[in-house]
């Protein structure tokens, strides 16, 4: 038997056939609606529809006119708003557009033909006539229209009619689409401005391509009216933007005239077909300026007026702390922005200096550093980091002015100043350089920069590289470059031969300089006609050379630093670690110029620089160098230099020699020779240390330190050399060595000796 259905059931069923009825008609109503339109549409614009599209077609234009194109295309769009349940525009368009948009185009349309007008009341018959045939001809503006204009101009006349159009148009805009005035004018002038900002983009851009011979002179003008552009008034404080953009593309005279050599050289030089290739280098070219990437340039008026609303927003602070400064100017650079603050009379340096935290705060920055005073500005500098770091690549500085004008052949490019002003230091005056920081601040990519800028200086002949990288993946690109002395060296023992032969050859050179009489290198060379080269020394790790053999290099360090610089002997040392223990006092002392990149602490900073200041750069190349004679750091970006292009400059030039590698093989054997009489010289203590391992079955370095009371580097040596000679096992990390044979292997295997 059949269940029967209660009352509930039977009202739920009524109700879901009145929805599917609803949704049914509501489909049939839409579709209808779209059809229609299609139909007015084509009735209005062809006279192919038989004689009801006729009658339509004569109706509507004698009442609409030519505005009754309009309507199909409003139903249209009715039926497929309520067909496809449009829910959010099926409102607007069924009450507010389908009314009030029509009548205001059927009342500028009648103002427009304002002439096809009565003078008396168009309601008379024979006006009412007039009227519906001229807009059947199209030639007025329809009954309908005419009606609606005829009382407008009465009451408001011409121009009154069209500003209450246009009013209504923005009533129709402002509720139609749900936006306010303000928004909409905003968006406007938005629109404009970057519509003018990528114009000038464009135009800008087709100036550098098409014409080059022009570019200073036009740069010089665009500057000066940036400039003056960029002088803005806070509270009567005339503050002036400088921009380091201003100066990207400034080049001088020296450095295009290089370009035109280089691109007027002999296709031969420039594929690298040297037929003779020997080690004279007469042959032999700096790499082409080409295989380094081009700068990327960023637009700066969005920053406008971010720099000056915290300019604003760091007066207020400080007036707010009770400090009156006013500020003077705005210096924005590749990685920070520094507003130079000119304190009133009376208050004090340390006032302003004890509000970093606070500045930091009220500016929303990640950290900032204050320079008081600016060396040689009455000035106190306020550095708050950009939103965006801006890349300086090494290309810009190689093309500079000043890259150009260094005649030495040790000139390397550093990176660009908070002004945007190429740094180009040379190593010759310097004359040793440390370099520190924290992994992933930019202590490498510094390196390989000062190693690509002295390749673009010099011939092979004329600077020769010593490189030492025990991390071994830093400075193995360079391998096969005419430029080395040796392979470069990983092994931290053959590090401290390879440092001992570089103080045996500064010895030699100081006994040439006094057999003819000279008191450096650039007199030996004048004199001579055997030219000496110059040899920079680059340790890329020196915490890993310090854990080896710490006494020995440090000895040889300290004699470098003391006595290389007149031989032409310079020494670039990079660390990780800025430790005490690594960075020791005396190699301090004797290592005038530094380099700071980011650092964890304060005393890190201390320990590199002798003040504080590193362990408020932001890393990725920002970076505090200090050359000898300095009164204060200068707060600098880095250029950077890619991997890739490493690896292309140094293809470059390998090529130039055939890949022929002219390495110093005296040296070679001398570090090997050294290196064997360390392995094979044996210590008093091997046989002692010995017998106590295989006595006690157990081996660990820190148990013959306790045993013998040695140092670490001696107990780490002993038991290398048992594991050599196969007495222990290697080492597995924290857990002690493997004692590989028991006494009576021992004794046998010494007994059969």
């Amino acid at each position: 038997m059949k269940r029967k259905k209660n009352k509930k059931e039977i009202y739920k069923e009524e109700k879901q056939a009145i929805k599917l009825d609803e949704s049914f008609r509501e489909e049939l109503y839409s579709i209808g609606l779209i059809f229609s339109g299609l139909f007015l549409s084509f009735s209005l614009t062809t006279k192919s529809m038989g004689k009801i599209g006729e009658f339509i077609r004569v109706i509507f234009l004698g009442f609409f006119s030519n505005v009754s194109i309009v309507f199909p295309y409003i139903i249209i769009c009715i039926g497929v708003i309520n067909l496809f349940q449009f829910e959010k525009l099926k409102k607007f368009i069924k009450y507010k557009l389908s009314n009030l948009f029509i009548f205001i185009v059927m009342l500028l349309y009648g103002i427009s033909n304002h002439d096809f007008i009565p003078q008396d009341s168009p309601f008379l018959p024979q006006n009412l006539r007039i009227i519906f045939r001229m807009g059947v001809e199209g030639k007025g503006s329809g009954i309908f229209s005419t009606i609606i204009a005829y009382y407008f101009i009465k009451l408001f006349g011409i121009v009154g009619s069209y500003i209450l159009s246009i009013f209504l148009t923005i009533i129709l805009v402002i509720f139609g689409f749900n936006i306010s005035l303000k928004d909409m004018c905003k968006n406007t002038i938005d629109f404009i401005l970057r519509i003018f900002i990528d114009m000038k983009k464009l135009i800008l851009d087709l100036i550098m391509v098409e014409e080059k011979d022009k570019k200073t002179k036009r740069l010089k003008k665009n500057t000066e009216k940036m400039e003056y552009k960029s002088h803005e008034h806070i509270e009567n404080n005339e503050i002036k933007i400088v921009d380091f953009n201003n100066n990207l593309y400034e080049e001088s005279k020296e450095t295009n005239q290089e370009k035109l050599q280089l691109e007027n050289t002999d296709e031969k030089h420039m594929n690298i077909a040297i037929s003779n290739c020997d080690d004279n280098y007469l042959d032999y070219l700096i790499p082409s300026i080409d295989l380094l990437n081009k700068p990327n340039i960023l637009g700066d008026q969005k920053d406008k007026k971010q720099i000056l609303k915290n300019a604003k927003l760091l007066e207020k602070t400080l007036r707010d702390f009770g400090v009156e400064v006013s500020i003077n100017q705005v210096t924005k650079g590749p990685t920070i922005t520094r507003y130079e603050v000119q304190p009133k009379s009376g208050v004090k340096v340390s006032r302003i200096v004890s509000l970093t935290d606070d500045i930091a705060l009220s500016l929303a920055a990640k950290s900032i550093r204050i320079e008081a005073p600016i060396p040689g500005k009455s000035a106190i500098g306020i550095e708050v980091p950009n939103e965006e770091i801006q890349l300086v690549t090494l290309r810009e500085v190689i093309e500079s002015k000043e890259f150009a004008e260094s005649k030495s052949k040790l000139s390397f490019a550093i990176g660009k100043d908070i002004s945007g002003t190429p740094i180009v230091s040379d190593i010759s005056k310097m004359p040793h350089l440390l370099i520190a920081g924290a992994t992933g601040s930019g202590k490498s990519v510094c390196v390989n920069t000062l190693i690509t800028s002295i390749l673009y200086k010099s011939k092979p002949d004329e600077v020769k590289f010593l490189m030492i990288d025990p991390k071994v993946v830093e400075l193995g690109n360079y391998n096969g470059i005419p430029h080395l002395l040796i392979p470069v060296v990983t092994d931290p023992k053959k590090a401290a031969s390879a440092l001992s032969w570089a103080v045996n050859e500064m010895e030699r050179r100081y006994k040439l300089f006094a057999e003819n009489s000279v008191r450096d290198i650039y007199g030996y060379n004048e004199k001579s006609h055997e030219k000496l080269p110059s040899i920079v020394i680059i340790i890329d790790e020196l915490a890993d050379l310090m854990m080896v053999s710490a006494n020995e290099v440090e000895d040889a360090i300290c004699r470098l630093a003391q006595m290389a610089r007149a031989a032409g002997m310079h020494l670039i040392v990079a660390t990780q670690r800025p430790s005490v223990d690594v960075i020791t006092g005396v190699i301090k002392a004797n290592i005038p110029s530094r380099i700071a990149f980011s650092v964890s602490s304060q005393t890190d900073s201390r320990t590199i620089l002798d003040m504080g200041g590193a362990e408020k750069l932001l890393g990725k190349g920002d970076m505090l160098f200090y050359p000898i004679g300095a009164a204060k750091p200068i707060r600098l970006q880095g250029a950077f230099v890619s991997e890739r292009e490493v690896e292309d400059i140094v293809k470059y030039i390998k090529e130039q020699v055939c890949n022929q590698t002219f390495y110093k093989e005296d040296l070679l054997q001398n570090i090997s020779k050294n290196i064997s009489i360390e392995t094979t010289s044996e210590d008093d203590l091997i046989d002692e240390a010995i017998q106590f391992i295989i006595s006690s079955q157990q081996a660990s370095t820190s148990m013959l330190q306790r045993k013998f009371r040695i140092g670490y580097n001696r107990a780490a040596r002993l038991m290398d050399e048992m594991e050599s000679r196969g007495i222990v096992g290697p080492n597995e990390g924290s857990k002690p060595r493997k004692v590989l044979i028991n006494k009576e292997q021992y004794t046998a295997a010494t007994s059969d000796k």
